[in-house]
């Protein structure tokens, strides 16, 4: 990828970044919801504008009043984003009416996808997707009720696969989910044309491939199911090999779906197949967090230090979400990312770093949570991890807050006395925001600062690269072997951009991107 078009990537990214998942979501669904009611008024889509208003209505007050009847008997923060999400979602994959029973049948699908969230849940992950939940309940249940309705997947209009594609690249640019979506999208299209096309044979019918190309392209709920279902956060498995077979599974599933009683194994019960297989993925990937300590690392750098209640597995490198609910969130909302800074030889002692002097209501939340406080990490994601040959030359590049996750794999090293040939640079504002140098001093490895002014008393091995601003052409001069070693770079969009030119040179490149989640 070049300069340009990598610095272009982070400005977005940058945007979409100010804004919580939930909200980002939640606003795609409403501009789609707006584009489908433009669309039936002209006739191009199969829902009656008014069919459509009257069943988002309805679902919506089933969701609401489900989640707020769950969250006032458990004690939870309202989340109304996430009950307005199960209730787009299911009203582009139920069918819209104005039937009273039909309407009972979204009630129904809406009132079990919300306490799925609450009663198919293990250590603080759904196990599975709740509008998928929701739909095959009521496709179930219309066997014998069949005025009730069922599932339709009516998105999979030729003329919404356009907004669908572009709004759904958007939200899987932002959450690094695009691979993985993509991997769906052409098993399942490839899956589906080769199905169709045996069909055709087997009936003696001509096969015109380009068409049928297109249609199973952009006539099909696969993109929606992709983009908005699939990708979901907590149905998704820790490591990128696994979110790749699980996204290989659904779109086998989806797109040759097979007969299971009186009801099809189809698109959404295809996801709920899926879901079981990434949930004995994560089985140990959530746990319950116990605050036990915090200390200030540098002027802005405070860490955090808890007790994990249960034990759990996770690789230097990875990064777990914490959930700090507290009153009126802010766009972001109350779960953020943050790198794991100890090492799994640390456990049950669970370390994370975070810059101080946002004005967010969850930072002032987490500054506020007390000794004793018990958070939940909802899960543990991430594929930034050392490459397991331990001859392989390693070029580390942090950027502030960003050198957490290599701090997780240095302290992982020196536990179990490996030594890499590695190179640490470490980009700072200024010479005392430099955090975590006893951890890094332990491992032994050579370590380039960048910073404005000159840190005293460095470290042996240490070195200061002066002043200058970083670039590709610093980079180069302070690690001139730089084609020989696989670098990871842990720190801000604009970082990765800037140094584009350098790092492009190395045997392989791992980022670790944060774009402000």
């Amino acid at each position: 990828m070049s300069a340009t078009l990598t610095a272009g990537s982070t400005r977005v990214l940058g945007v979409l970044g100010r804004v919580s998942m939930y909200r980002l979501i939640l606003g795609a669904l409403a501009l789609l919801t707006v584009i489908s009611l433009a669309l039936s008024v002209a006739g191009l889509v199969g829902p009656q504008p008014f069919e459509i208003l009257g069943s988002a209505v309805v679902l919506a007050a089933a969701c609401l009043l489900t989640d707020l009847a769950a969250q006032t008997v458990l004690r939870m923060p309202r989340r109304w984003e996430s009950s307005a999400i199960t209730a787009a979602i299911l009203l582009f994959v139920l069918r819209p009416t104005l039937d009273p029973l039909g309407l009972a049948g979204l009630v129904l699908a809406g009132v079990v996808a919300s306490l799925s969230k609450y009663l198919l849940v293990w250590r603080g992950r759904h196990i599975l997707n709740p509008a998928a939940t929701g739909a095959t309940v009521l496709t179930i249940v219309s066997v014998a009720v069949p005025a009730l309705g069922s599932s339709a997947w009516w998105v999979g209009s030729p003329w919404l696969a356009a907004p669908v594609l572009v709004l759904g690249v958007l939200l899987l640019w932002r959450t690094d989910k695009l691979p993985v979506v993509v991997v769906f999208w052409v098993v399942a299209m490839a899956v589906a044309f080769t199905r169709t096309t045996l069909q055709f044979q087997s009936a003696g019918f001509p096969v015109d491939v380009p068409a049928l190309l297109l249609q199973v392209a952009f006539s099909s709920p696969f993109l929606f199911l992709g983009a908005f279902m699939l990708s979901e956060p907590l149905t998704l498995p820790p490591r990128r090999g696994q979110q790749f077979a699980v996204a290989a599974l659904v779109g086998v599933l989806a797109g040759w779906p097979l007969p299971v009683g009186d009801v099809t194994l189809g698109q959404e019960r295809a996801l709920l197949v899926g879901n079981l297989l990434a949930f004995a993925f994560s089985l140990r990937a959530a746990v319950r967090l116990r605050v036990d300590r915090r200390r200030d690392l540098t002027p802005t750098v405070r860490e955090l230090t808890f007790q994990a209640a249960a034990p759990f597995r996770f690789s230097p490198g990875q990064y777990l979400e914490l959930d700090v609910p507290h009153r009126r969130p802010d766009a972001r909302g109350t779960r953020r990312e943050f790198s794991i800074a100890s090492a799994p030889e640390d456990l049950p002692e669970v370390r994370i770093a975070f810059k101080d002097g946002s004005q967010s209501s969850y930072k002032r939340a987490l500054a506020a949570v007390a000794p004793g406080a018990t958070l939940a990490a909802t899960g543990v994601w991430g594929d930034f991890v050392l490459p397991a040959r331990p001859t392989s030359p390693l070029l580390l590049v942090a950027a502030g807050i960003g050198v957490t996750p290599f701090v997780s794999q240095l302290r992982h090293l020196a536990a179990t006395g490996q030594r890499r040939d590695a190179v640490l640079v470490y980009v700072v504002s200024s010479a005392d925001e430099l955090a975590f140098r006893d951890d890094i001093v332990a491992s032994g490895i050579p370590v380039v600062v960048f910073s404005r002014d000159e840190p005293v008393d460095l470290p042996a091995g240490w070195s200061w690269a002066g002043p200058d601003r970083v670039d590709a052409a610093a980079l180069l001069r302070a690690v001139p072997d730089i084609a020989q070693r696989a670098a990871f770079v842990s720190g801000p969009p604009a970082l990765i951009a800037a140094l584009a030119p350098a790092l492009g040179r190395a045997k392989s490149l791992t980022t670790d991107a944060f774009a402000g989640y």
